[in-house]
């Protein structure tokens, strides 16, 4: 029966990571900068979004970015660097270090020409995901293997109020699909594929008191991603045994809502930006699998608190404009995680984060720009002891983070 338990807690856990790490706003293996500009500034591009990614970032300030109409395409290389254990797991030694992996992710945005007061743009972007891969068996029993991949489609709108208000918002179609693999030889195996379709919205409003500042808030809704699938594998403790099952299943999770709240001002040719950003990772408070099959779902479905903590996340970013050809941005950010020591495990080992970055924008005419940017993503030390820990994990996790570097170009006509 313990062997149930343990096993019913392993898939849990898994899906969970998947799901959580497709957050578009918050820690846990995010990826909040979708453009050159935002990864220059560490994502404090809120208030002084001012190009064809406004139309992601503030779709408010569409009403005054500068052209009859706008795009941007880039691709953005990220690099994880393995994540190091030392200590030990209910008493036993489990040193581990997962493995490195890199991807491409490219992404556009467009915003249109304006018609009277009204301005209208689309983003195409893959605004968050998770690889995480361990060869060691104690790992293995856990987390063999996590991908997910997201894919979020955002047509905006926006209206000038005023000269010096304006509304903006859109709709947010996410698509997302994923593999959780677990194995613990001669015991159990577990593969799991899904996904879903989910629509969302966001909102935004931007205020310029004066030229030089403009005050904004921007908000996207929470999303319950359900993921729908299939759970294939064989159980070979406890009673009764599996020798194989394959069941549709699926699960049910928030993506939870974000407010960022910011402020640019411009000193001659440089702006300053700062960014208050809320996450209420506080709705995930249990996670409840089913499964088609009974007796899978008496294994596998039983809920799994955890407990999760709301996150506020500070940004500062730096644009200086050189010359008339070449923008300089440099940004950091500190990013908590809203994971608590309890539940934390191999799946997704988070940490708080210290956000770097840097980037440039070269204007090669009127009309075309070039973009180049980079960010470190810095992860804390984390120790876990156990208790609190329930996966009985005692030790240190160390490195991980991430590197990202971003290449573009844009275009106004």
């Amino acid at each position: 029966m313990n062997h149930s338990l343990n096993l019913s807690k392993t898939v849990s856990v898994a899906a969970l990571s998947l799901v959580c790490a497709v957050s578009l706003q918050a820690a846990a293996y995010k990826i909040p900068e979708q453009s050159t500009r935002s990864m220059a500034l560490g994502a404090a591009y809120v208030a002084g979004a001012d190009s064809a990614d406004a139309s992601y970032f503030n779709p408010a300030n569409m009403s005054w970015v500068e052209g009859n109409a706008l795009l941007e395409a880039g691709l953005t290389y990220i690099h994880l660097p393995r994540v190091e254990f030392r200590g030990t797991v209910a008493g036993t030694p489990a040193d581990a270090d997962s493995k490195t992996e890199d991807f491409l992710l490219p992404y556009f945005h467009y915003v249109s020409p304006k018609v009277d007061k009204w301005r209208f743009g689309l983003s195409l972007v893959e605004p968050g995901g998770l690889s995480k891969k361990w060869y060691q068996d104690i790992q293995k029993m856990k987390a063999e293997e996590f991908s997910l991949k997201i894919i979020e489609l955002n047509p905006t709108i926006s209206y000038e109020i005023t000269p010096k208000l304006s509304v903006g918002g859109g709709l947010r179609g996410v698509y997302s699909d994923g593999k959780v693999k677990a194995y613990l030889a001669n015991a159990y195996a577990e593969n799991m594929t899904g996904d879903t379709f989910e629509y969302g919205y966001n909102l935004a409003i931007s205020y310029r008191p004066q030229p030089d500042t403009t005050l904004s808030a921007t908000y996207r809704s929470k999303v319950d991603l359900n993921l729908e699938g299939s759970s294939t594998g064989f159980v070979a403790v406890g009673s009764p045994q599996l020798p194989y099952y394959d069941t549709p299943g699926g699960v049910t999770v928030p993506l939870p809502a974000t407010l960022a709240i910011a402020a640019a001002h411009d000193f001659g040719k440089t702006r300053v930006e700062l960014v208050y950003e809320r996450t209420w990772w506080s709705a995930y408070e249990k996670l409840d699998f089913y499964f088609n099959d009974p007796t899978v779902d008496a294994l596998f479905g039983s809920p799994i608190d955890k407990k999760w903590t709301d996150t506020n996340t500070l940004r500062v970013g730096v644009t200086h404009r050189y010359s008339d050809k070449w923008t300089f941005m440099a940004g950091y950010a500190y990013d908590p995680t809203p994971i608590p020591e309890a539940t934390l495990g191999f799946e997704l080992p988070d940490a708080d984060a210290h956000i770097f970055s840097a980037g440039a924008i070269m204007q090669i005419d009127e009309s075309f720009e070039a973009g180049f940017s980079m960010l470190y993503d810095h992860k804390n030390e984390r120790n876990v002891q156990s208790p609190p820990n329930e996966n009985g994990i005692n030790g240190t996790f160390k490195k991980g983070g991430a590197i990202l570097t971003n290449i573009s170009i844009g275009y106004r006509f």
